[in-house]
């Protein structure tokens, strides 16, 4: 018997054309409370710029295409992804992880390649999110995702030498021959003075949020470092004069001989688009609980818009900025229109401050670059995931050394091929038959029924704990309403790698942070170490809110509704 053919006949468009608009277009309910909310997210929208702007101007040096490039992209590219992203917080425009990835690119193809590759990559991220891809997110390892964070970090910071130095750069692609290669070649006394000033604005960028966190420490310590080069009349090298309006939307030369040859690099810059874009987003969401969770595949459409408006506008490629987004939630954003006043504030810079900007020395444009590598290291993390367990140390190891000897790509490849044999074979291991003690009571329907209507909810965890299912996990209990308290049930898991302690800890986190208290039962022997390590248990309440009985906790469970009943 065989299947019925696919026909045009047998499409249902009018299902098709809704699941396309649900994931492409803009709604009214996007920009709900900002009848009352829009002075805030102006606000915000104006402190992102501030932060944004050193960044935008340094990651498009560093990436060699300019420094007109990067405010371009953080301008045309932070305006569409906000419009059309599945972010209400989400802030975009050029970004370190991908200047990465675009340094090899130009150093092959040169920098005219880098809009055809950013309307390529576009392009094939817009097809993702239509082709609804975007929670497949949810399968990349912790450990892949702190392993190429610390990565990028280290090479970020070894693409600054030449900058920090005042020197051409050394002929190569890799980050780490490159930098050897400059400081085998730098004349010292000449570099003296950007050193000073990279020395500068390092010291700034430190000192000034010790004093007022308030304070735009990067702008000004790449302002004073220009006020200072001027009035030292430095012989240092400039950022040179950018245009002062955007430049006319084009297309370039998209040939077939030349999609051909980039089209590898474009499939890497799409990747790392989704990726980070998509990780940044997550970020967001755990930061702020009274905004609407981020729709993965729509927030995949509306950066490969991004991208794709980038290209036309001679921008670089463009991501979510997990720090320009950060610092959006903390300003007080909660609508997209925080994100788009940025990229509205960056077009003022554009047409009424080139001239001091053109001013700015590179090597302090280096600095702030250096200072953001720099604070992409987490060493706590590291130990963290190092602590944990063999198998999470390895993956980490493995792509955080991918990601400098090689590039990004490689390294996510790798780290989550990795993951995925250790996983299996941690899921082998767990296999066979054992003899167990009888379970405990199950919760029937009736009891289950009954505990809710006490503001109590009793949830089991079974089989192989992995990031992907706790995030869904999480995503069903973000919806559950009127409950106070929420039991999880651990007894029935066998296999608990790291990503899904990190994931197991933010869900408690993020329940408490909503209000609910959170009581862990039954948590197997083999699986204390690394719940320890990540720190699940440090996020309880209490430390008597693990049970090995689930009758007590129950119980426990029912004196804190009765507590919270008291005090109301």
């Amino acid at each position: 018997m065989t299947a019925p053919a696919l026909t045009p006949e047998r499409i249902d468009w009018r299902r098709v054309a809704t699941t396309v608009a649900h994931r492409a277009l803009p709604r009214r309910s996007d920009y709900a409370g900002l009848r009352t909310g829009w002075r805030t997210d102006a606000l915000a929208g104006l402190t992102v710029a501030v932060v944004a702007l050193p960044l935008a101007l340094g990651f498009g040096v560093s990436s060699g295409v300019g420094a007109a490039a990067g405010l371009v992209t953080a301008v045309v590219a932070g305006f569409v992804a906000a419009m059309f992203g599945g972010s209400h917080l989400q802030v975009s425009g050029p970004t370190g992880a991908m200047t990465v990835v675009l340094v090899p690119i130009v150093a092959r193809f040169g920098a005219e390649s880098v809009a055809v590759v950013a309307i390529m990559a576009g392009g094939l991220v817009v097809l993702a999110g239509l082709l609804g891809l975007g929670r497949l997110v949810a399968y990349i390892p912790w450990p892949v995702v702190e392993g190429f964070t610390l990565g990028i970090g280290v090479v970020i910071g070894l693409q600054q030498v030449p900058l920090a130095l005042d020197t051409p750069k050394a002929e190569g692609e890799n980050a780490a021959l490159v930098a050897l290669r400059t400081l085998g070649d730098v004349d010292w006394s000449a570099a003296l003075p950007a050193v000073g000033l990279v020395v500068l604005v390092v010291g700034l960028m430190v000192l000034l949020p010790r004093v007022n966190r308030t304070l735009p420490a990067s702008l000004l310590a790449v302002a004073g470092a220009t006020v200072v080069a001027e009035l030292a009349r430095l012989d240092v090298a400039r950022i040179g004069a950018i245009p002062a309006t955007l430049p006319a939307p084009g297309i370039p030369d998209l040939t077939p001989e030349a999609t051909s040859a980039l089209f590898s690099a474009a499939l890497a810059v799409a990747a790392l688009a989704a990726l980070e874009s998509l990780l940044s987003a997550q970020v967001a969401d755990g930061m702020a609980d009274d905004v609407p969770r981020t729709h993965p595949d729509r927030e995949l459409v509306g950066q490969g818009l991004a991208n794709l408006a980038a290209g036309v506008f001679g921008g670089v490629p463009a991501t979510g900025a997990i720090a320009r987004t950060a610092v959006n939630v903390r300003a007080g954003g909660r609508t997209r229109v925080a994100a788009m006043s940025h990229a509205v504030v960056l077009a003022g810079v554009v047409y009424l401050g080139t001239s001091f900007v053109a001013r700015i020395p590179l090597s302090a444009l280096a600095g702030v670059l250096l200072v953001t590598a720099a604070r992409m290291v987490n060493i706590r993390t590291a130990r963290t995931i190092s602590r944990s367990g063999r198998s999470g140390a390895l993956v980490f190891l493995l792509t955080f050394g991918a990601t400098v000897v090689f590039d990004l790509v490689v390294a996510v490849e790798l780290g989550v091929a990795v993951a995925a044999v250790l996983a299996l074979r941690a899921m082998a291991r767990a296999s066979g038959l054992h003899r167990e003690p009888l379970p405990d009571v199950e919760v029937d329907t009736v009891s289950e029924r009954a505990l809710l209507a006490e503001h109590i909810a009793v949830y089991r965890i079974d089989g192989a704990l992995f990031f992907a299912d706790v995030r869904r996990f999480l995503d069903e209990l973000a919806q559950v309403a009127d409950v106070r308290v929420v039991v999880l049930r651990l007894g029935s898991i066998r296999v608990l790698d790291t990503s899904g302690a990190n994931a197991l800890a933010e869900i408690v986190a993020d329940l408490q942070r909503r209000g609910i208290v959170v009581l862990l039962k039954g948590l197997r022997p083999e699986h204390r170490q690394v719940v320890e390590v990540v720190g699940v248990l440090a996020e309880l309440q209490h430390h008597k809110h693990l049970f090995d009985d689930l009758d007590a906790a129950v119980e426990h469970a029912r004196s804190h509704v009765r507590r919270a009943q008291t005090s109301a």
